[in-house]
């Protein structure tokens, strides 16, 4: 069977203390597996004790953030296309005739005024998620928090299952008579 969550822990601050892991001082650093099965409260010299915790390195990103320059050339491109395409409308609309240039008109200004906005939008990156540190727990302590997580896990099966079960083997049997 393999392990419940992986020895991986993300490094977190909250804002009510707790007693450390392991000196039982108050702090509020916590490690916590991604998706929040285990969590430990320990104080910042511990995380910097190699028998306890080692920090991993930060991963390079696999997708490089895209340069000023290659933004630039990507919306000259992009606003050159949004131009033939306006171009081609009004070469199709000129040969309907003089009741739809009106209507050409409004259009023209609503497409002039549409690119504008939408030049910011890919403004917004994907930088704005939080970066924690990355840490792996020695493996004893490791196995410590395995044997923890599945002796709670027992318990909670036991809690649910005992009201199930029938007393019928717990009373001592009356005698007859």
């Amino acid at each position: 069977m393999s392990a419940p969550f992986l020895n991986v822990y993300y490094k977190r601050a909250v804002a009510t203390p707790r007693a450390c892991y392991i000196c039982n001082k108050p702090t509020t650093i916590v490690l916590s597996t991604q998706p929040v099965l285990d969590f430990i409260y320990t104080c910042d010299t511990h995380l910097s004790d190699p028998g306890f915790a080692t920090l991993q390195a930060p991963a390079v990103s696999p997708t490089p953030s895209a340069s000023t320059e290659e933004i630039a050339k990507i919306k000259a491109e992009w606003e050159a296309k949004q131009k033939k395409k306006q171009e081609q409308a009004e070469k199709e609309k000129k040969d309907e005739g003089d009741k739809k240039d009106e209507k050409k008109d409004e259009e023209k200004e609503k497409a002039v005024s549409s690119p504008k906005p939408s030049s910011p939008a890919p403004v917004a990156g994907g930088s704005t998620t939080p970066k924690h540190d990355k840490y792996v727990l020695h493996r004893q302590f490791y196995t410590m928090r395995l044997t923890e997580h599945r002796r709670r896990r027992q318990q909670k099966e036991v809690d649910a299952l005992a009201p199930k079960l029938s007393g019928a083997g717990l009373s001592v049997p009356k005698q007859m008579g």
